[in-house]
């Protein structure tokens, strides 16, 4: 087996979550404040960092838009509009990013792990959808972890489980990019061309010393070491 390693974060990465946990933020924010939000001002905020958690940053910016709502409530309406009743959740509108046989070919020469900061339900259920068939080991998720991103856990827990492996960290946040650098790990960065502020996304990643910044993951054969 290879001795590398590719580490992907998935949102963002492997899968389009405009119309899935971007959407949901939108409409948990207006259905508890009356405004609607809008996907510039959610990335101006991922842009800041520390706000890798989607619910966290719901109740922010229903607090921002004047409304006094418990945490817990939160997440109950959001879970509710992202896992739906029946398959018809926002969840479901989510694109799988990579084209055929990109990761197939990059899995004979590199073994794949996943740091995310989905909980297991989230992630069980696009990987059982888009890619059954492949192999993430470990799997660094929300459960798993003392310490969101920023913060380098799951990559420090995955060079400690696989001793040896030399790790490259493909992210779209600088919350991802903080974490690799913290981490000592390489970082390439995903910023979308159709992504909000996009510009200044790129910008900051060049700031945390990326190795490369492309404009989704069907480039990443292109920065990859042979």
């Amino acid at each position: 087996m290879a001795d590398r390693m590719l580490v992907f974060d998935i949102d963002g990465v492997l899968v389009d979550v405009t119309e899935s946990y971007r959407e949901t933020i939108r409409q948990t924010v207006e259905h508890f404040s009356g405004k609607r939000v809008s996907r510039e001002v959610i990335q101006q905020y991922k842009n800041e960092g520390g706000w890798n958690n989607d619910w966290e940053l719901s109740h922010h910016l229903i607090a921002k838009n004047g409304a006094v709502v418990e945490l817990q409530d939160v997440i109950d309406h959001f879970n509710r509009l992202f896992f739906g009743a029946d398959h018809d959740g926002l969840l479901y509108r989510e694109r799988w990013i990579a084209r055929p046989g990109l990761l197939e070919r990059l899995f004979e020469t590199w073994e794949f792990a996943l740091f995310t900061g989905r909980i297991q339900e989230e992630l069980r259920v696009t990987l059982e959808r888009f890619a059954a068939r492949l192999r993430f080991d470990p799997i660094m998720s929300a459960e798993v972890l003392e310490q969101q991103k920023p913060s380098p856990e799951g990559l420090l827990r995955i060079a400690r489980l696989k001793p040896g492996k030399s790790l490259w960290y493909i992210g779209d946040t600088v919350d991802d990019a903080r974490a690799a650098r913290a981490a000592r790990v390489p970082f390439i960065g995903i910023a979308s061309p159709a992504s909000p502020r996009r510009g200044e996304l790129a910008g900051l990643f060049k700031a945390e010393n990326a190795v490369a910044v492309l404009d989704d993951i069907n480039q990443l054969e292109t920065v990859l070491p042979q």
